[in-house]
């Protein structure tokens, strides 16, 4: 029998291209190992280049179903003294809710995680009775005949009424901050991140703000993510408890910026002195 799993991951893994070669990036590489470490059965739907090797990196943390494609998604990140342009340089298949195989359908944790605008804006319908999680950022770019990215403003409340929870960063919505204020008043709870400034969070409009331990930045990459899949992953623990959750999310993001690359995930022992910390204190993240 195919196990259902309790946290679903849907979205493209990338090949990002470095000075040293391709390597795997993407929410969902990052968000698959930190649910992983909380010792809950991950699935990942994605899709990728045939006998694409980045794949080995997100296979041992979730039961991947991946779309063949004629390419992997790929970004190349150029840092000039203006600061970065980001190029995408291939997109592999769409991915829509006929793709979804049964067994994901009924996974209790669904979190959306699109990188490079490939999920339909059907894909939420299928999840009933599930909390439902979308990782805004990859349905905020566009790009050129030359691949460079650029801002693309999406907001369809008939998608977002399938949507429980939204996250994004406030430097996802510079061009639009308004944004802000559209998705605070459309979904019932929203999490803007603020980076070593903790972030906001409103529920059904308003807002709260909350803080994240103080920690030396080593690289920023992936703690959006890691807080989106920890915040996930912990409502269960603390029975739907979201003041709780963040509080676990916002130390482990905190840790994550410590370390680069997808070594900023937790390991089950972190996972396990966030949740302590929070069964002692509370969600002090509040306060």
């Amino acid at each position: 029998m195919t196990t259902i799993p309790d946290y679903l991951l849907i979205g493209h893994m990338t090949a990002d291209l470095t000075p040293g070669g391709r390597v795997p990036g993407g929410t969902v590489s990052y968000a698959a190992r930190t649910a992983a470490a909380f010792g809950i059965n991950v699935g990942l739907l994605t899709s990728a280049e045939n006998n694409e090797p980045l794949l080995s990196a997100v296979t041992p943390y979730a039961d991947t179903v991946s779309i063949p494609a004629e390419e992997t998604t790929t970004y190349e990140n150029i840092y000039l003294p203006t600061g970065r342009v980001q190029y995408v340089r291939g997109v592999a298949a769409r991915l829509s809710a006929k793709d979804i195989p049964a067994h994901f359908a009924a996974a209790p944790l669904v979190h959306l995680a699109p990188i490079a605008g490939e999920l339909d804006n059907d894909i939420a319908q299928p999840f009933k009775g599930a909390t439902v999680l979308l990782t805004l950022q990859g349905w905020l770019r566009r790009w050129d005949a030359n691949g460079r990215v650029h801002f693309k403003r999406w907001f369809e409340p008939e998608t977002l009424k399938h949507i429980d929870i939204v996250v994004f960063s406030e430097e996802d919505i510079v061009e639009s901050p308004d944004m802000e204020a559209a998705f605070a008043s459309a979904v019932k709870h929203l999490f803007v991140t603020r980076a070593e400034k903790g972030g906001t969070y409103y529920h059904n409009g308003v807002p709260t703000p909350y803080t994240t331990p103080a920690v030396e930045l080593v690289h920023p990459t992936g703690a959006g993510d890691v807080f989106a899949a920890a915040l996930l992953a912990s409502l269960p623990i603390f029975n739907q408890d979201i003041f709780k959750a963040t509080t676990v999310a916002a130390r482990l993001a905190a840790i994550s910026v410590t370390r680069f690359g997808l070594e900023s995930a937790p390991t089950p022992d972190e996972v396990n002195a966030a949740i302590a910390y929070v069964k002692e204190h509370g969600g002090d993240a509040f306060e």
